[in-house]
Formats: structure tokens, sequence, C-alpha cells
């Protein structure tokens, strides 16, 4: 728990005190005597021009916790430091808050031993307002109460009061916790003292962090005499008085990570010695026992362990985890309630799913129940018609077996016959290879007259060109007629070699027409026997057509022979060839 958190729970006891209406609102008069006393309690310097300045649109009216709650934080909580009198603070809370509501209620404990259930109700209570201490926490300080007391814990008690926090949201207010224990409800056979003095020793160890007081023996390091003394042992050093009423403080211990506490042998007379080695100096200190010098080093070791590893004091831990337990098991039954929730859901729907089912079930029982009952009437009709119907089969049957022996009869000459039809079909199929092979030589052999043509079409255009050139050449001046007429001479032998590569290339034109023929051979001898298998097959089958070949159009006759080329192709020569014509016109 912070200082922050600590400071602001008494204050919130204060405050509500002040709101008489419980309307959460203070005037701003009681607000101004709040503040100047908190600022005096914690050694703040008091600005009461700032309240004013805080709530100046609002001089007469009632001011709201909330209005307050900034002022609070800016000029009272974010300037307290940890060097004041935290009982002092406490008490003026208490003050503040106790007569409103235990002015005229009679209680067996003083008003003393009620502010310190108020300050222990403030250390466990939960951190929510308005505050309240749960059940665990209740029974937490009972018991604690109840050692104190030297009393043994009665659990049935406790469950009784358990039953009648069912009723109140299983949780008490810091005034509802005075009562109970002021009542006398837990300490029957117990007088006023005693309960008096247990209620003493939780405040001490939970609000004062003692955790443990006693009187032992201690050795002077001046005289060296063994004076008794009163010492309470707390988080950070022990503290030794003349007394056990604290009147008269001789001295500190202080305790940190480098202190040790050893056991020591008797001597001087004295025994149940053990050694408290400070930062400073060392202390020896004799106890009444053996179990006390016991309890007292564990008590000591186990602070000087706190320090070194930083952690608070066991109560302070302990009512942590506490409180994380709490937080976990809140965390896992709202995680539960979601889940039971989701479950009732998933179960409702199954339910309807059920009941949807259930009346699937019955409508299907009376339609089985009424198809049962057509089934029953029609049941001897079937049967009748299924003994006329056994004899028509058995007659069938007798058909069936002689048709049967005659079938299969039939069916080995089927066989047969489709023997025989395969291997037509495998004659054929060999047939028609040779008919796709010479086609594919067809086709090379087109492709390679094609090519011859273009190659025809290049040097007649080749030579074309040469003899353009040769007519501008004439066209030139005298001057130049001897140079023209031996580049003409020249020109006129490229045209020979020119003439002669063409009479090559038409003689292997006519080679290659001579091997298209050949092949065109080879396809009509193909095709007249795949006729002849077709027709064949077709009269042994009975059922094939035979497809006759269409009628091909006019072939293209060029002065070398049939062209391997269509109309449009030859158009488009034509158009190219005009073109060539008057481009060399032009150019003459």
């Amino acid at each position: 728990m912070t200082l922050r958190d600590e400071l602001l729970k008494s204050i919130w006891h204060a405050f509500t005190a002040l709101d008489v209406d419980k309307s959460g609102k203070v005037s701003k008069s009681q607000l101004k005597v709040l503040s100047h006393n908190l600022c005096t309690v914690l050694g703040i310097p008091h600005d009461p021009v700032a309240l004013e300045e805080h709530f100046k649109d609002d001089d007469e009216g009632p001011v709201s916790n909330q209005g307050y709650m900034p002022y609070l934080n800016k000029f009272i909580l974010d300037k307290a430091k940890d060097n004041f009198d935290r009982q002092d603070f406490n008490k003026m809370c208490w003050t503040l808050c106790f007569r409103k509501n235990l002015g005229q209620k009679k209680l067996f404990i003083s008003n003393d031993d009620a502010f310190k259930i108020w300050c222990i109700f403030n250390f466990l209570c939960e951190d929510r307002y308005p505050l309240v201490i749960v059940t665990e926490e209740i029974e937490y300080f009972l018991r604690k109460l109840t050692e104190a007391m030297g009393g043994s814990w009665v659990e049935e008690r406790f469950e009784d009061l358990k039953l009648e926090l069912s009723s109140k949201q299983q949780c008490l207010n810091v005034w509802d916790l005075i009562t109970l224990v002021g009542s006398g409800q837990f300490s029957k056979g117990m007088d006023q003292p005693t309960l008096s003095m247990g209620i003493s020793e939780v405040y001490q160890e939970l609000i004062l962090d003692v955790l443990k007081q006693g009187y032992m023996m201690k050795k002077g390091h001046k005289r060296k005499n063994w004076t008794e003394r009163w010492f309470v042992l707390k988080p950070g050093f022990i503290s030794y008085y003349v007394g056990e009423d604290l009147a008269e403080k001789k001295g500190d211990i202080p305790l940190d990570g480098s202190c040790s506490v050893e056991s020591l042998q008797d001597k001087e007379g004295k025994k149940c010695l053990f050694l408290i080695k400070s930062s400073h100096k060392s202390f020896e200190i004799s106890a009444s026992d053996k179990k006390k010098k016991q309890e007292w080093i564990q008590a000591i070791q186990m602070c000087v362990n706190l320090l070194r590893l930083s952690r608070p004091a066991p109560h302070h831990e302990a009512r942590q985890k506490r409180r994380d337990l709490r937080l976990r098991q809140q965390a896992e039954q709202e995680e539960l309630e979601l889940r039971m929730r989701e479950l009732q859901t998933a179960n409702e729907a199954k339910q309807s799913e059920l009941e949807n089912m259930r009346k699937a079930l019955e409508e299907a029982a009376a339609n089985a129940a009424e198809e049962e009952k057509k089934r029953l009437l029609t049941h001897t009709e079937l049967q009748d018609r299924y003994r006329t119907e056994l004899e028509r089969e058995k007659m069938v049957r007798q058909q069936m077996e002689e048709q049967v022996a005659q079938k299969s009869t039939e069916l080995e000459q089927y066989l047969q016959r489709v023997q025989e039809l395969e291997d037509m079909y495998h004659k054929l199929e060999e047939a028609l290879e040779e008919e796709r092979r010479a086609r594919q030589d067809e086709e090379t052999v087109r492709k390679l007259q094609g090519r011859l043509l273009e190659e025809e079409a290049e040097k007649r255009s080749e030579l074309e060109q040469i003899h353009l050139r040769q007519q501008r050449a004439i066209s030139e001046t005298e001057a130049e007629k001897q140079e023209l007429e031996k580049e003409r001479l020249a020109k006129e032998s490229a045209l020979q070699a020119a003439m002669k590569q063409l009479e090559e290339l038409e003689q292997e034109r006519q080679g290659a027409l001579e091997q298209y023929q050949t092949v065109m051979k080879k396809l009509e001898d193909a095709t007249n026997n795949t006729k002849s298998w077709k027709h064949k097959v077709a009269q042994h089958e009975g059922m094939l057509r035979l497809i006759q070949p269409g009628s091909k159009g006019p072939q293209n006759i060029t002065n070398w022979g049939p062209a391997a080329f269509s109309d449009v192709e030859l158009n488009l020569r034509e158009k190219q060839w005009q073109e060539m014509k008057n481009q060399a016109a032009q150019a003459q």
C-alpha cells in the first residue's frame, strides 16, 4: 500500500463524517477546517487562498467530493512526505468521524481500543470505496485477536457470523467491525483488560510493525553492567525502553542487511546469551530462558533477511498475498460464471434441439403406424400377386433358358466374327499409318517447292533491279558512256551468272516437282489401299459407310507447272511485282 492510499483511507472517513446528509457534498467552511488540520498534522504549509481559488465559482453552495479531490491531490497529498507522526494523523481523522458513528453506542471497549480497531480496519480493508472489510480479513483479524487474548478459536461462532454476512454481501464497514468486537461476541469469558491487551497487541503488530517485544537484560558499553530493558523489534531497528509503558526510551539498535545475530556461551553468571552485531556496535543480550532466546534470535534473523531481500514485513506481505489470491479467485469465479452461462446457453439450445427431435420422432412414429396399417391392408393382395408372379416367373425362366442356349451358340459365332473384325482393324490402322506418312512427305515437298518459288521470285526481282540500273546507266551523259559500258558488261556478266543460277533453280524445282508427283502417287496408292480396306470392313461388318473424297478445286498453273500456293498468295505476289515495276519506272 502506498503512502497516498494509506492517507486517503483515513481522510475518506473524515470526509464522510462531514457529509451529514450523505449526499457526497461538504460545505466549503468544513473543507477549510479539514484542509487546515491535514496540513498541520502532515507538516505542510497551509494555503487558504488556494482553496478559495479552487472553489471560487461556488462560494455559498456545498462542495462535492469529486470537486475536492483535485485540490486534495495537488495541494496536500502531492506535498506529503513520510516524516510525520502517523498516529497523530490517524487520531485527527478519527476525532472527526467517531462521534457521529459511535456516539450513542454502548461498547465493551474503550475509545482508544475502538481507535486501534479503526486503524486495523484501514490496514485490512479493500482498496475500493466505500471502504469495507471482507470475510477472509475479518476472520484473520478475529483469529489474531483471540490468540493475543490467550483464548481458543471457535469455528462455529464464526460460521454463524458468516451466515449473517451473507445477507450483507459478505463484508462489514469499520463501524460494524468495531461494534462486533466491542459487543463482546468473540471475547466471552474474557474481561475488559484482557480484550484491551489483545487489541493493543494486534495493533502493535499490524499498524506499528512490532514483530516482537519483551523484557531482557542488556550489557552496557561503558559500565559493563547488566540492566533489564523492554525491547521492541521492528523491521528496521530494535528499540529498548526502561519499561513496557514506553515512557522513557534508552536507545536503538539499527538493523540492516549486514547485521548478524549469534548465540553465546554462558559467562559472568548470565545465561541464555546472544550477540547482535550491527554496522557500528555489538550488543550482548541475556534472555530469561532458552525458549525466549531462540525466539529472539529467529525473529532478529528474519528481519535481517527481509532487509537483505528488500521485502516488506511479514504481515504486509501476507496481506498482499491474500489480496492477490482473492483477485485470482474472483477472476476464476468470473471466468467460471461466464463458462456456466455459455454452458447454460448451449444446454438451452440442446434442450430446444431435443424437443424438436422429440416432436419429429412423434410425427415419424405416427406416420410409421399409419404406414403399418396400410401395409397390413395390402399384405394379402401382395401375397396373391406374388403367387401369380411366381408362376409367371417359372414360365419365363423356362423360356429364358431356351433363349440362353440359343444365344450361346450365336455368341460363339459373334466372337469369331469379332476376332476377324479385329484383324481387319489392325490392317486398316496400318494402311492409315502409311497414308499419314505419305501426307507428311507431301507436306515436306510442298514446303520445299514454296521455298524454291520464293528464291525464284527474289532472283527475278534482282534481275529486274539490274535491268533498271542498266537502263539508268544508258541514259547518263556521253562522257560517262565508256565507263558505263564497262559497267554494263560487268552487269551483263552478273546477269548471265544470275540467269545460269536461275536455270539451276528451275532444274531443282523440276526435280522437286517430280518428287512431288511421286509422293502424290504414293498418297493416291495409300488412299486407294485405305478405301479398299474400308470397303472390306464395311462389307464384313454391314454397318460401315465409306466416305468418298471430295472433288479437288482447280489448281493454279504456272509456266513451270502446277503451283503449290493459293489464289490469295498468287494475288499477293502479283501486287509485289507491280510495286517493284512502278519503283523502277520512277527511278528512271
